[in-house]
């Protein structure tokens, strides 16, 4: 097995520890960083699938993502040097009055896993630090978070405050959470609504083309 097949592996069974170590020999055995980084997303998207499926769990998946991530630290000056092109740009938060984070971590690293760059903004993201964000780097993708449902009008906000702020149309608005459903999604502009991470990477892929 040649070192990008190992990275594969290593990422899919959540080898962590030992995956900086492949990520530098896969580098010193000539692998162009653009190639690792594909086994590293590779692996990912075969981590998410086994999810969809029922195969794998959420400690699992976080701890593939935390190998995904360990390479991907190795190799990130590399890619940078190489002009490796990611598949697009996403901003993600949880909205204003809402503190939960796991979901939407989890969402976040299988997005980068998915070949994204990911800017997270953390919980309890008002409506202006999302403008904010938009504003600073610039995302194909806003993906938002809520777990209660006393805060699912704070998305409504978010959307309004995008569209006043001109950046709208810039952007596709992607939404998920426990109480968020596609006619929700649908009622107040959001160009999309995911259930789970895999579909949110599924999704993201669509709305970038």
């Amino acid at each position: 097995m040649d070192s990008l097949e190992k990275t594969f592996q290593f990422v899919v069974e959540g080898h962590w520890k030992e995956m900086p170590d492949l990520a530098k020999e896969a580098l010193d055995a000539g692998n162009q960083s653009g190639d690792i980084l594909k086994a590293l997303v590779s692996g990912m998207d075969t981590v998410s699938e086994e999810w969809r499926v029922g195969n794998m769990f959420i400690p699992e998946v976080l701890i593939s993502a935390k190998a995904m991530h360990a390479g991907m630290d190795i190799i990130r000056p590399h890619l940078s040097a190489a002009d490796v092109k990611l598949r697009g740009v996403v901003v993600i938060g949880t909205v204003q009055g809402d503190l939960h984070d796991i979901g939407k971590s989890l969402v976040g690293m299988m997005m980068e896993g998915g070949g994204f760059q990911v800017y997270d903004l953390g919980v309890d993201v008002s409506a202006a630090k999302f403008v904010e964000a938009v504003k600073e780097h610039e995302p194909d993708i806003v993906g938002m978070s809520s777990l209660l449902t006393t805060t699912l009008p704070f998305m409504r906000d978010t959307i309004r405050s995008l569209e006043e702020a001109g950046l709208r149309d810039s952007i596709k608005i992607l939404i998920g959470g426990a109480p968020v459903t596609p006619e929700f999604a649908e009622s107040i502009g959001a160009d999309g609504y995911a259930p789970d991470g895999a579909t949110a990477v599924d999704m993201a892929h669509e709305l970038v083309g």
